[in-house]
């Protein structure tokens, strides 16, 4: 039976300090008309919340015609700056290593389960040539749902479509950075592994009920190990 690995892209794959903020602060500007004063919380969140609730943080009603608005002038700003990724950003210790070892194995099919729009989300990982080991039309995104934890189902039920047969909990691993990711991936069905390479520790990922916590994905044998439920050699 196949393994479905769902990848958090930011703190988990690349990091990218600062230009996501930089990026939303332009686009409220352009879109609202005057300065952004505060962003609401981005950190293991889909855009759909964080941009609903950076708008009511402004006492603005996030209507639907203004969140597409939003959504896609956000997407439009960050293909454009597809240079600054690349001299702002960087690929975490491993990851290009853990995720080729994995798109080797013809039993896994790796995607995404991230906070970014699909558009931002390839974006992201086409600057870094990260997007060539996943599968991004069986992702789920952060326009798909104000909440992470339907998104496991919903990028299971895309897979399945896809691939055919079906992807349950046992066979469904997500890989991210926060206790968001940690309970996405309890709440919505699927096995979860946790990394701190973002602001959680390993205690606070462990607190959030992460059952397997590495520190990174320098070690890509144990990466393929952790993700596929192998026990050491």
């Amino acid at each position: 039976m196949r393994t479905l690995v769902l990848w958090d892209i930011d703190h988990t794959l690349v990091s990218i300090t600062g230009l996501s903020a930089e990026i939303h602060a332009a686009v409220f500007q352009a879109i609202i008309g005057r300065p952004l004063e505060r962003l609401a919380h981005m950190a293991g969140r889909t855009d759909r919340a964080i941009i609903s609730e950076t708008l009511q943080l402004h006492s603005l009603t996030p209507t639907e015609d203004v969140m597409t608005a939003f959504g896609d002038a956000l997407a439009t700003a960050f293909t454009d700056r597809a240079d600054d990724l690349r001299r702002r950003g960087r690929i975490l210790p491993g990851v290009e290593e853990a995720l080729s070892a994995l798109a080797a194995r013809p039993e896994v099919v790796q995607s995404v389960l991230t906070g970014n729009m699909d558009s931002i989300a390839s974006a992201k990982l086409t600057a870094f040539g990260l997007h060539r080991f996943v599968d991004l039309d069986i992702g789920a995104f952060g326009f798909d749902g104000l909440e992470r934890p339907p998104l496991v189902g919903l990028a299971r039920e895309r897979a399945a479509e896809k691939y055919g047969g079906s992807f349950d909990p046992a066979h469904t691993v997500l890989v991210g950075d926060t206790p968001h990711d940690v309970l996405a991936g309890h709440h919505g069905g699927a096995r979860v592994v946790a990394v701190a390479t973002g602001a959680s520790d390993e205690a606070a990922l462990r607190a959030a009920g992460a059952e397997l916590v590495l520190a990174d994905l320098s070690d890509t044998d144990d990466v393929v190990r952790s993700v596929l439920g192998l026990s050491a050699p």
